[in-house]
């Protein structure tokens, strides 16, 4: 009986240790940050004004950190987001940004996991 306890935990412990690497599997590179955000903001965005003047609604990377990377997307508006990808997790922090306004504020997250394509997930 103690034998079969052990196999039992020792089972429970190397499907918990496997569960854990995973993660590290999913770790975002600099590209599936801006496609995951590229694909976010043309599924939530309307770039209809931009059709005739590109340069009115763009995205590029910004500043990179350990922990994260910024991808910035400017509106046609005038308005800018920072899209913060967490370079683990994915969990994407979004902040509004109107220079013209000094406005600043928390726009929710989402998870770029979500607007990759399958093959980058």
């Amino acid at each position: 009986m103690k034998n079969i306890a052990f196999i039992f935990v020792f089972v429970a412990l190397c499907l918990c240790s496997c569960h854990n690497n995973k993660a590290d599997v999913r770790t975002i590179t600099e590209e599936m940050a801006y496609e995951g955000v590229n694909n976010y903001c043309h599924s939530a965005y309307d770039w209809s004004a931009a059709k005739d003047n590109p340069d009115i609604m763009y995205l590029q990377m910004g500043e990179e950190t350990d922990s994260d990377y910024q991808v910035v997307f400017r509106s046609y508006t005038g308005a800018f987001v920072h899209f913060y990808v967490d370079k683990k997790s994915g969990t994407t922090r979004m902040v509004e940004k109107v220079p013209s306004l000094n406005v600043e504020e928390e726009a929710g997250t989402i998870n770029i996991f979500d607007y990759l394509k399958e093959q980058d997930k």
